[in-house]
């Protein structure tokens, strides 16, 4: 083991730096054999969006046209675009002009304009948005300055109440207790849920539901204080459903609240996702039961919050995400995933290449549950090498409430069949609490790792590797001992391994 000196550090800070640069100043070498489209802020929906002096405008009008398989959208370097897009099959989505990549934001507007925001509790400084919106994530402040933690009360007995008090309204002049705390309210639409043999009306959250956004700002109106306000609302940027071999390069998605790309089917063919930068994603409502959200702490178990940088959900095959720079989600940077609920899953020819991931609360994440009888599904041919993954645990995802889970590569600990899959070549920079956590039935189908480098301070978390067929491996430590763990339980014979000492 090798000590981290302050130089080594700063050396792997200004490598970080590198990387995000040559990232976001890749060029453009996306070549579309069909019919180019163009998108600028100075364009017309109504034009033919066949050439630049007569694209289009809006990406309402990229998700209604009628395209065809090897055609392209390419936006405008240096203008910014607002909504979602829902992409089709053997499309790419890239950039085209000089300057900086093309930003593609969630919400409707920035929240950035005083009179979006009237004044709800002088005493308390809370402020109330004047528009109603989406569930929210949170609010990003100044391009990544600042940004909210998010309350969630309960809702029984038809009112809100204190999440871990459920005998108590939640009041929030009470509740709110730190500058730029949010929490959304949604009633104007219910719906019946069952739980525990009770039936019981709760708020609906879902993709359409807009609801009250109340926020403390002790320094006066939000938009005052600050020059950019975006909403993280609940929207995936890119849908893209069950859409074979799209591509999307050299785009700049941020401020997203459920996923900036996500896809989902038996098997997703052909995804690539290259040379992007995609940032601050994900914290909106996934399930809301209306009780406790402090699942699985709270034994009710019943809020879910979610979003993912890039995920496919189901089967796949020819996944690509490479030299992108994802950074502040929620949940994952990159993620392959399934419960097959009895179904066929496999998952094929997956390749991270050469990304760099900072603060999100899993760099990369994958599992393959397999259930209700399913025995087929499968992992295959999967790739993980060259990226720079760094403060697993350390951005604004922790105010979850599983604090304790992040992790660098999180596998989870399911049946997670796999074959050919390795790990190399990546350099993992510090995390709260596990670096890695690989985990599956049968010790084949854990990684072959090589060649990679580990930074942590002693004391902490090093994590998981092994079957689980009888019981789960031990949470092994980060000390003195890491490089041999990593050879002898890890089976990484060729690892580098530094340690910081505090």
């Amino acid at each position: 083991m090798i000590q981290a000196t302050d130089a080594f550090l700063k050396e792997l800070d200004e490598l970080s730096e590198n990387r995000k640069n040559e990232i976001r100043t890749t060029p453009d070498q996306i070549t579309v054999p069909g019919t180019t489209y163009y998108v600028s802020n100075d364009g017309d929906d109504t034009n033919d969006g066949k050439s630049p002096a007569t694209a289009w405008k809006s990406l309402a009008k990229v998700t209604e046209a009628e395209l065809c398989e090897g055609d392209g959208v390419l936006f405008r370097r240096g203008d910014l675009f607002r909504g979602i897009i829902w992409a089709q099959p053997g499309v790419t989505y890239a950039a085209f002009g000089e300057g900086e990549k093309p930003r593609l934001y969630g919400w409707d507007k920035s929240l950035a304009d005083p009179s979006l925001w009237e004044l709800y509790d002088a005493e308390h400084h809370i402020w109330k948005l004047t528009e109603k919106i989406l569930d929210c994530g949170t609010l990003v402040f100044n391009e990544g300055e600042a940004h909210c933690r998010k309350l969630i009360p309960s809702y029984l007995g038809g009112q809100f109440v204190c999440r871990d008090r459920a005998d108590v309204v939640f009041d929030m002049a009470t509740e709110m207790t730190k500058d730029l705390d949010m929490v959304c309210f949604y009633t104007e639409r219910m719906n019946t849920k069952e739980y525990n043999g009770e039936s019981f009306p709760v708020p609906e959250i879902d993709f359409n539901s807009r609801g009250d956004l109340y926020l403390r700002c002790d320094q006066g109106n939000p938009a005052e204080v600050f020059s950019s306000i975006e909403a993280l609302p609940k929207r995936n940027m890119f849908r893209i459903a069950k859409s074979t071999n799209v591509t999307i390069d050299n785009l700049c998605i941020r401020y997203v609240g459920a996923h900036a790309i996500g896809g989902g089917a038996s098997c997703l063919e052909g995804l690539h996702v290259t040379n992007c930068e995609i940032g601050w994603v994900g914290g909106t409502i996934q399930n809301y039961l209306g009780l406790d959200p402090n699942y699985p702490e709270g034994k009710r178990g019943t809020v879910t919050r979610y979003g993912n940088g890039v995920e496919i959900y189901g089967g796949c095959k020819d996944y690509l995400v490479q030299n992108c720079y994802i950074y502040q989600i929620y949940d994952a940077g990159i993620t392959h995933q399934v419960s097959t609920h009895g179904k066929f899953r496999p998952l094929t020819e997956i390749r991270y290449l050469n990304n760099l991931i900072e603060y999100c609360v899993y760099s990369i994440e994958y599992f393959l549950e397999k259930q209700d009888g399913d025995t087929e599904s499968f992992m295959d041919d999967i790739e993980i090498a060259g990226n720079i993954l760094r403060f697993s645990g350390y951005g604004w995802g922790q105010q979850r409430h599983n604090t304790h889970t992040p992790a660098h590569i999180k596998g989870w600990s399911y049946e997670n069949t796999a074959s050919n899959y390795s790990i190399h070549h990546n350099i993992f920079d510090r995390a709260a609490y596990r670096m890695l956590h690989l985990v599956a039935l049968k010790p084949e189908s854990c990684p072959a790792m090589h060649h990679n480098t580990y930074v942590q301070e002693l004391g902490l978390t090093l994590g998981q590797y092994g079957a689980n067929e009888v019981a789960e491996p031990p949470v092994l430590p980060f000390d003195e001992n890491a490089d041999t763990t990593l050879a002898e339980i890890f089976r990484e014979q060729d690892a580098t391994v530094y340690y910081i000492q505090k």
